[in-house]
């Protein structure tokens, strides 16, 4: 079943905020379609596409983008930010995606098909793909790194403390990573023309304060927060506080290296 998540307006608007839109991953599913075809391509679909950071990214490479998301907070928030006129969006299941049979050029799904009915969903990307369409799926860990001068080694220890105190709050059918959900799923998909990439290291600086605020809005912390708001609320300070000292800085917006590791797959439908 599809499971239900991020559908609150602060979460939707801390989403837009925080999350890390994915250009690189864009490059790299843009450079395998062009590999398969060279024409302009019609329409993308971005599933499960929340306050749509990455969806406005696919705008230069086709005729039309669409966004999916059945949250409904999301789909307003991602309304609400600048967009190419190309893009739109709809708020809509991933299982039953209202294009018609062989309609969509590029399906992808970025940190998002976890929470999908997965046997739906791929009966459903393969119903509406076109001959040559390309299906795209990728998500990243949970345990990101922090890169600062010579105490890097130090924010990741603390780092480290953080994950490890959300673990409990994470859904248990996600494992301790979500990426055998993705390898299970790309075993799964029946389609000759693919490929898995286990893990690609996209580097974003940003303030300290955003990147606890990015870890905020993970579904371990947001189950934290919904069951004991003090204590989400504290452990952020405490995290903050430990970080900045080990740096030897007194401001949030102090920047830091923030490496977030993808893992994702490719397919080309026959």
């Amino acid at each position: 079943m599809t499971r239900r998540l991020f559908e609150g307006k602060d979460h939707a608007a801390a989403y837009m905020q925080y999350r890390v839109a994915p250009q690189e991953m864009i490059s790299i599913i843009m450079s395998y379609m062009e590999k398969r075809a060279s024409k302009k391509f019609n329409l993308a679909v971005d599933v499960g596409c929340g306050s749509g950071q990455g969806t406005v990214l696919l705008a230069p490479h086709f005729t039309r983008v669409v966004g999916m998301d059945i949250s409904a907070a999301q789909i307003e928030m991602a309304q609400t930010n600048s967009r190419p006129p190309n893009v739109s969006y709809r708020q809509c299941p991933a299982e039953e995606l209202p294009f018609a049979p062989g309609e969509v050029d590029l399906l992808t799904a970025m940190t998002a098909a976890h929470w999908f009915d997965r046997p739906r969903f791929l009966l459903e990307a393969d119903r509406v793909l076109r001959p040559g369409g390309c299906l795209a799926l990728l998500n990243y860990t949970l345990d990101m790194e922090l890169e600062y001068g010579d105490v890097s080694d130090a924010l990741n220890d603390i780092c480290k403390e953080l994950y490890a105190a959300l673990l409990p709050f994470r859904a248990p059918y996600l494992g301790l990573s979500s990426a055998k959900i993705y390898a299970d799923m790309f075993n799964s998909c029946s389609y000759p023309d693919k490929e898995w990439n286990e893990c690609l290291r996209v580097k974003r600086t940003l303030p300290v304060g955003a990147y606890v605020g990015m870890v905020e809005t993970f579904s371990p912390y947001q189950v934290l927060k919904k069951k004991d708001p003090a204590e989400a609320e504290r452990l952020s300070k405490d995290v903050i506080t430990k970080l900045l000292s080990a740096m030897k800085v007194s401001s949030p917006d102090t920047e830091v290296t923030v490496v977030v590791k993808y893992f994702y797959w490719l397919a080309c439908k026959p």
